[in-house]
């Protein structure tokens, strides 16, 4: 069985290798994509404070992300790349942090209480596979420090799951 740490949130690159000691744990001999999806939306959102939607949205064909596992409230089912944040990660295939989703062109409000954003686009072998996506209800949720924390998490969940 698997138990999640405590973890200290006072120093954010300490919380994030922590975080992803925890995630390797979790992904261990497990290589399903859906099934590591669910358990990484999990522990992102049982682990982190101030989140109020952690989950994965897949590339299903050239032009559309399928909504995937996640963890708060029912969220949109279809994107289209190019389109609000996640559209526009798939679309750059970079990472996007948003520190105010109103003042972002074109932003898809799934839910109403999001404030700020940041999505990490899944890219294993070149190919654009789909993106994490993290909501907070606060302005400037996300810094430095979290995007690099959740692209490295990104990288163990990629490297564990048959994707």
């Amino acid at each position: 069985m698997f138990e999640a740490a405590t973890l200290s949130h006072d120093n954010k690159p300490e919380t994030y290798r922590e975080l992803g000691q925890m995630l390797e744990a979790l992904l261990q001999g497990e290589s399903d994509a859906i099934a590591n999806a669910a358990n990484m939306s999990a522990l992102i959102f049982t682990s982190l404070p101030d989140l109020n939607w952690a989950g994965f949205y897949f590339l299903k064909s050239p032009d559309e992300l399928v909504l995937g596992p996640f963890q708060g409230k029912p969220a949109c089912v279809r994107i289209q790349v190019g389109r609000g944040v996640c559209g526009t990660s798939v679309a750059k295939r970079s990472t996007m942090l948003v520190e105010d989703v109103h003042a972002f062109p074109g932003h898809i409000a799934c839910d109403a209480a999001s404030r700020s954003e940041l999505v990490v686009p899944l890219i294993k072998g070149g190919k654009v596979l789909g993106v994490l996506d993290l909501d907070a209800p606060i302005p400037a949720r996300f810094d430095a420090d979290d995007q690099a924390g959740m692209e490295r998490l990104v990288e163990i969940f990629l490297a564990a799951s048959e994707i």
